[in-house]
């Protein structure tokens, strides 16, 4: 069966059904406490946990880029499919949204990215990337295991589900903005709130670290061809000189964060690349730089982007050169901040207090660093943390992006544990939240 004839079906069902699903009080609210205790215990049995790293491990053998994750997302069809869970696709290239529930309000979703990085693994080990130049070195693999997890543990009490939980599984995170595609695509039709989770090994296994608010910027990149005027180095007054010219540039591009930014407003301007020339004793024609911008605010964001243009297009003219200035937004589409919404604050807090006790809540601080699970934050509440899984008796576990990074395998169920807590408790307090009835006050504003 399809999505949309269990969609159609599940409608029609539920049309002339009034009473609960079930009458099993195990999702009750009565007992919110202790579901996401249950189900970090049904995470850790051997049936589902050897299953979930059997899954990172296939996925993490055979890394795929962005838009390119065609047996990434062919495993977790089947997996779907193996749990008679519908689902759509494909959204976005390589995406794939699942079903679990009444197919009735409310919706929640949780996330996981499925793409891998360009770079080659140094961890040597039984499990090490076997495409050369790829690895997942930001945990990814881990991601997809963990909401396939959570899908496994939700699919169990579906029956018990007074709602719909939407699997989102989503390409191309890795600079490629797959989350706004995905949104493009559809693939939050009718969600009211999203979570996502993200693997660090910043925090120790068996903790949790996020907060309300802001807590990664906003994120664009820029290209900047300075034209001159090439010739031999040993007589410069007949050239038009793009290498200063673009030295001016940068150092003036600097100056916009020390000098025209508010000190308690965070923003950054970095120059990453600079290409010109190919010998000693010859000035080129052009000069290629490029970088990144980030800022957490909309209003710094937007002033940002119009003032490296300005600074660029200018500095250049002043050196008798001309500039072309790109933000190729198609490409890479500039990132939002991620803002966590206060409310999904709360319930996380709740949430993650009754499965890890509320000592293993970390607070974590803002950083200049951007995600794209901002595209979802931006268009409905959404919610975004960091699962620990420093363990020092494992070894030192490297940071994402590192050719050496390593997966500690024991947070799975944690991880899976919480995705599904998360959206079982939304649901139920959505249930707990009754819409005002025709005629009432609020109706007649």
């Amino acid at each position: 069966m399809d999505f949309s004839q269990w969609l159609s079906l599940t409608f029609i069902f539920h049309a002339f059904l009034s009473l609960p699903i079930s009458s099993e009080p195990s999702l009750s609210p009565e007992v919110l406490p202790q579901i996401p205790v249950n189900f970090l215990d049904l995470a850790k049995s051997s049936e589902v946990f050897d299953w979930m790293v059997g899954i990172r491990r296939k996925i993490h053998e055979n890394p795929e880029l962005g838009f390119e994750e065609f047996e990434t997302s062919k495993l977790i069809r089947a997996e779907l499919d193996q749990m008679a869970i519908p689902y759509k696709y494909p959204l976005a290239e390589t995406g794939v949204v699942g079903y679990i529930g009444t197919g009735l309000p409310p919706f929640v979703a949780i996330r996981a990215d499925m793409d891998a990085l360009a770079m080659q693994e140094s961890v040597e080990w039984e499990h090490e990337s076997k495409v050369p130049g790829k690895m997942h070195a930001c945990g990814h693999d881990a991601h997809v295991a963990m909401l396939l997890g959570a899908a496994k543990i939700l699919q169990d009490h579906r029956l018990e589900l007074q709602g719909t939980v939407v699997l989102v599984f989503q390409p191309a995170e890795e600079g490629l903005g797959g989350a706004k595609k995905m949104l493009d695509d559809g693939a939050l039709e009718n969600v009211d709130a999203i979570f996502g989770i993200h693997v660090s090994a910043s925090y120790p296994i068996g903790t949790v670290a996020s907060r309300s608010g802001p807590i990664l910027a906003g994120g664009g990149f820029f290209e900047a061809v300075i034209s001159g005027k090439g010739g031999h180095a040993a007589i410069p007054q007949h050239t038009i000189d793009p290498i200063l010219a673009a030295s001016h540039i940068i150092v003036s591009l600097q100056h916009l964060v020390s000098r025209e930014a508010d000190p308690l407003d965070s923003q950054v301007v970095t120059v990453g690349k600079f290409q010109g020339g190919g010998a000693f004793n010859v000035i080129p024609d052009s000069v290629t730089i490029g970088g990144t911008f980030r800022a957490f605010s909309k209003e710094s964001f937007i002033q940002l982007k119009q003032r490296i243009e300005e600074v660029i297009t200018k500095q250049a003219s002043v050196q008798r050169c001309n500039a072309t200035v790109i933000f190729n937004e198609n490409e890479k589409p500039f990132y939002p901040v991620t803002v966590n919404d206060k409310d999904l604050h709360e319930l996380f807090q709740k949430v993650a207090g009754d499965i890890l006790g509320i000592q293993n809540i970390l607070d974590k601080q803002p950083t200049m660093g951007a995600e794209d699970f901002s595209f979802y934050a931006d268009v409905i509440p959404g919610y975004f943390f960091s699962l620990g899984m420093k363990n020092e008796t494992q070894g030192r576990f490297e940071s994402g992006h590192s050719p050496n990074f390593r997966v500690n395998e024991d947070a799975l169920p944690y991880g899976a544990a919480l995705h599904a807590s998360l959206a079982t408790r939304y649901i139920l307090e959505k249930q707990s939240k009754p819409n005002p009835p025709k005629g009432s006050f609020d109706d007649e504003l």
